[in-house]
C-alpha cells in the first residue's frame, strides 16, 4: 500500500530582479550598444545632437531677444532669436481681430471646453453623467460665448483669426465629422440600394477632391447650391466643407474597422433577436472603432493640420497672422521665428491627440 505524504511549501516572495538588469546603464546596453549597429548607430545620434542642440539653445534661448520695438533693435542688442515679434503681436496670434474688450469670452470657451471634453475623454472623472450633459449643452455655449447673444455683444466671424480660428475649424470639424463619417460607413454597407449608393457617391467624390478645391468651392460657388435668399458667413461655408471632407475619409477608416469584426458576431447578434441599431451600439460599433482608433487619431491629426489651408479663401490663422506681421516693414526678415512659433503650437496640439490615442488603445487592450 503506497503510502502518500503531503508537503506544505511556505510562499515564497518574489526576488527582486538582478541588479545588473535594472537602472540607468543596463537600458543603455540594451537599448543603445546592445550590437555594433546599435552602437554606431547611437554614436552617430550623439554626435548629431551635439552639433544641433548647443547651438539651437543658444539662439532660441540663451541670446534670444524677447522684447523690442522692430527688428532693427532686435539685431542691435543680439545675434540670437527675435521673439519680439511674437510677444508684440501674441493678442493678434491668439485672437486675430476679436475685440480686446470680449476677448474673455474666447478664454472662458475654451476654459469650459476643458470641462465639456474631460467626461468624454476619460471614464474616471467625477460625477461623469452630469458633466456628459454639459458636454451635450456646450456647442450652444461656445456659439453664444464666441458669436454673442442673450445681452453679450454680437461679433462677426471675419473678425476670428490666430489660434482661436484654427481651434474653432479643428475642434468643430472633428467633432461633427466623426458621427458623420460613422453613419456614412454604416450607409456604404447597407443592404439599402438608394442608401448605399449615396453613400458610395459622396465617399467617392469627396475623396476624389482637394481640400483646397472644396474651399474654394466654399468660398465662392457654394451660395448657388443653395436656396434663393440663404447666405452663409465665409467661417460657416468652410466648416461646411472641412466637416464633409474630413467626414468622407473617416468613413473609410470606420469601414475598415467594420470588416475587422467577425461576421460570426453579427450572427450572433441576430440569432438573439437584436436590431440592427442595437446590434450595431453594443457589439459591433465597440470592436471596429476599438480596431479603428490609430487611423481615426491619424485623420483627425491631418484635418488639424489643414486648417491652415483656410488662407487661401482670405481666413486669417496662424500662418495668416504671421504672414501679415511680416508684410510689415517694421518686422520683415523674421519668417523664422514666426514659423517656428506656428509650427509649436502645432506640434503641442498634434502630438497631444497622438498621446491620447496611444493612451486610449492602452485602457481599450483586452489581450486580443
Amino acid at each position: 500500500m503506497t503510502r502518500i505524504t503531503h508537503k506544505v511549501y511556505d510562499k515564497v516572495e518574489d526576488l527582486p530582479a538582478p541588479i545588473t538588469s535594472i537602472g540607468v546603464l543596463p537600458w543603455f546596453r540594451d537599448n543603445l550598444f546592445s550590437s555594433k549597429t546599435n552602437i554606431a548607430l547611437s554614436i552617430a545620434a550623439i554626435y548629431l545632437t551635439y552639433l544641433i542642440i548647443p547651438p539651437l539653445v543658444q539662439w532660441a534661448i540663451i541670446d534670444a531677444v524677447w522684447f523690442a520695438g522692430s527688428r532693427t533693435e532686435c539685431w542691435a542688442t543680439s545675434d540670437g532669436a527675435c521673439w519680439a515679434i511674437i510677444t508684440t503681436r501674441i493678442d493678434q496670434f491668439v485672437y486675430g481681430d476679436y475685440p480686446s474688450g470680449q476677448r474673455w469670452r474666447v478664454n472662458l470657451t475654451f476654459i469650459l471646453l476643458s470641462v465639456a471634453l474631460a467626461p468624454i475623454l476619460f471614464n474616471k472623472i467625477p460625477q461623469r453623467a452630469r458633466f456628459l450633459l454639459f458636454s451635450l449643452c456646450y456647442p450652444v455655449v461656445a456659439y453664444i460665448l464666441l458669436i454673442g447673444g442673450f445681452g453679450l455683444q454680437e461679433v462677426e466671424t471675419a473678425q476670428f483669426g490666430g489660434f482661436l480660428l484654427t481651434l474653432v475649424i479643428g475642434i468643430t470639424g472633428i467633432s461633427i465629422s466623426l458621427p458623420l463619417g460613422i453613419l456614412l460607413a454604416l450607409g456604404r454597407q447597407s443592404d439599402l440600394f438608394i442608401v448605399r449608393i449615396i453613400c458610395v457617391g459622396f465617399i467617392e467624390f469627396i475623396r476624389g477632391v482637394p481640400l483646397i478645391t472644396l474651399l474654394f468651392v466654399a468660398s465662392t460657388l457654394l451660395n448657388y447650391f443653395l436656396p434663393p435668399g440663404t447666405s452663409f458667413n465665409l467661417l460657416v461655408r468652410v466648416l461646411i466643407m472641412v466637416t464633409l471632407f474630413s467626414a468622407a475619409y473617416l468613413a473609410e477608416v470606420v469601414r475598415g474597422g467594420l470588416q475587422a469584426v467577425p461576421k460570426g458576431q453579427i450572427e450572433a447578434a441576430n440569432s438573439i433577436g437584436l436590431s440592427y441599431w442595437v446590434s450595431m451600439r453594443l457589439i459591433v460599433l465597440p470592436q471596429a472603432l476599438k480596431v479603428s482608433i490609430p487611423g481615426i487619431v491619424n485623420s483627425f491629426i491631418a484635418l488639424f493640420k489643414d486648417t491652415t489651408l483656410v488662407i487661401i479663401v482670405g481666413l486669417l490663422d496662424p500662418l495668416g497672422i504671421g504672414k501679415a506681421t511680416l508684410s510689415d516693414a517694421t518686422w520683415q526678415g523674421l519668417s523664422t521665428e514666426v514659423y517656428i512659433f506656428v509650427a509649436i503650437f502645432f506640434f503641442i496640439c498634434c502630438f497631444s491627440m497622438s498621446r491620447y490615442s496611444m493612451y486610449l488603445e492602452r485602457r481599450l487592450h483586452t489581450g486580443h
